[in-house]
């Protein structure tokens, strides 16, 4: 569980990512909230069980990496119940979005008064589940366009590169802004021609997706710099700095799938030094300009703040 006092700890490693270059009103793009499983239980058919880490420790997180806004995303663990993340967003204010996931039974009015209470779009999580089949992915994007046309509300989605180059007419297509999470979950390690990624390359460059450089250790083998990462990131970036957000992907949760570990089994969170996170980005965007389109201007423009 991540306390209060570990947060607290963070200022004076954080002041070495040059925190006070930071511009006003950078977002990070990509947290999620984990409440208490008695107050906001997980689904069943979950493939993993976080620590919990609540909205007052992201809140606290954030002061400490210098950020002054957040989107909070639904977890997997919660299925299509967004409680948690509600419950996170009257506690972070005016200062947070969300992204939620819905199903067949969310109703018209449950979305309008998620959108009150800021709620911006939908994910669909693909890759947790396992789901590899571009035509799975084709037709839970065609659903959820057809569920959100005529709405200000996006798409997200955590899929690979080879289920992007299977869909990517239905997202440069699409009447609403399309999110990848984490580097169109491409992996460093198979390089820059690996199946998928020069059609992520061309959904952003048309500006007809969003991504997230976020999760680098999620991409990468080379922690804790994650060197590998560098040349998607800056070829993302050099294919449209206008489509390019940034996130932490704090608290970091250990989703993965290990033999005999059960689903139940409380995993604690991955121990990953945020600053250095941070630090990287200024490594991919070291023109001050650039990097405020990826911390405030986008994110503006796509979440509404």
């Amino acid at each position: 569980m991540i306390t209060r006092r570990e947060v607290l700890k963070m200022p004076a490693v954080v002041i070495a990512a040059r925190q006070s270059a930071l511009p006003s009103g950078a977002c990070d793009c990509h947290i999620h909230v984990i409440g208490d499983s008695a107050k906001f239980p997980f689904v069943p058919e979950r493939v993993y069980t976080p620590e919990p880490a609540t909205a007052s420790a992201s809140a606290a997180f954030h002061r400490s990496l210098g950020t002054t806004r957040t989107v909070v995303v639904t977890p997997s663990v919660y299925g299509s119940n967004n409680a948690c993340t509600l419950d996170a967003l009257a506690t972070l204010g005016a200062s947070a979005r969300g992204v939620a996931v819905i199903d067949d039974k969310t109703t018209a009015a449950a979305m309008q008064d998620m959108e009150r209470a800021g709620i911006r779009g939908i994910r669909i999580n693909l890759e947790t589940a396992g789901q590899t089949d571009p035509a799975i992915g084709r037709a839970r994007l065609q659903a959820a366009i057809d569920r959100l046309r005529g709405s200000r509300w996006h798409i997200q989605l955590f899929t690979r590169p080879s289920v992007i180059a299977g869909i990517a007419d239905l997202v440069e297509a699409a009447p609403m802004p399309i999110v990848f999470d984490h580097f169109g979950g491409a992996q460093a390690a198979a390089g820059m021609n690996q199946p998928g990624f020069d059609a992520l390359l061309r959904v952003v460059k048309s500006g007809r997706a969003y991504v997230k450089i976020s999760g680098a250790y999620r991409v990468s083998t080379q922690a804790p710099d994650y060197p590998d990462v560098r040349p998607m990131a800056e070829a993302l970036i050099a294919a449209n700095p206008d489509r390019i957000l940034w996130g932490t992907d704090w608290p970091h949760v250990d989703s993965a799938v290990v033999p005999g570990r059960s689903a139940t089994t409380v995993v604690p969170h991955l121990k990953i030094d945020d600053a250095g996170l941070l630090r990287q980005l200024f490594v991919w965007t070291p023109d001050a300009a650039t990097r405020r389109k990826i911390l405030v201007d986008n994110p503006a423009r796509l979440y509404g703040f």
